[in-house]
């Protein structure tokens, strides 16, 4: 789901460019009726210019977005709830081994 203006960074977030401006946050700026001048002068990194290519690019793929900024917003609620395990399988795995060999501290 990219275009020329939308990079995706390692860890799967959609930003502006070589921005760290997210796409989530230019789609939200223009759903609350803010003009990409408006949102360009937010984050300076941004030109006027980048901001419409974003707004192009979400009106012509606003299902394919739409989905993506859903699938953005439960993964934050969950990450907020501590339910996303930020570790994989083997480091988890090392921790849990480590954590059953502890002493365990009585009083």
């Amino acid at each position: 789901m990219k275009g020329k203006i939308i990079r995706e960074t390692t860890d799967g977030v959609l930003c502006v460019g070589e921005t760290r401006v997210t796409l989530d946050t230019v789609v939200h700026a223009f759903r609350e009726g803010e003009t990409p001048e408006e949102i360009a002068n937010q984050y300076p990194s941004l030109s006027p210019s980048d901001v419409q290519q974003v707004i192009d690019y979400y009106l012509q793929h606003r299902k394919e977005v739409d989905k993506y900024l859903e699938e953005r917003k439960k993964r934050e609620a969950l990450e907020a709830q501590g339910v996303v395990q930020v570790f994989g399988d083997e480091e988890r795995e090392r921790l849990q081994a480590r954590k059953q060999k502890a002493p365990t501290n009585r009083n």
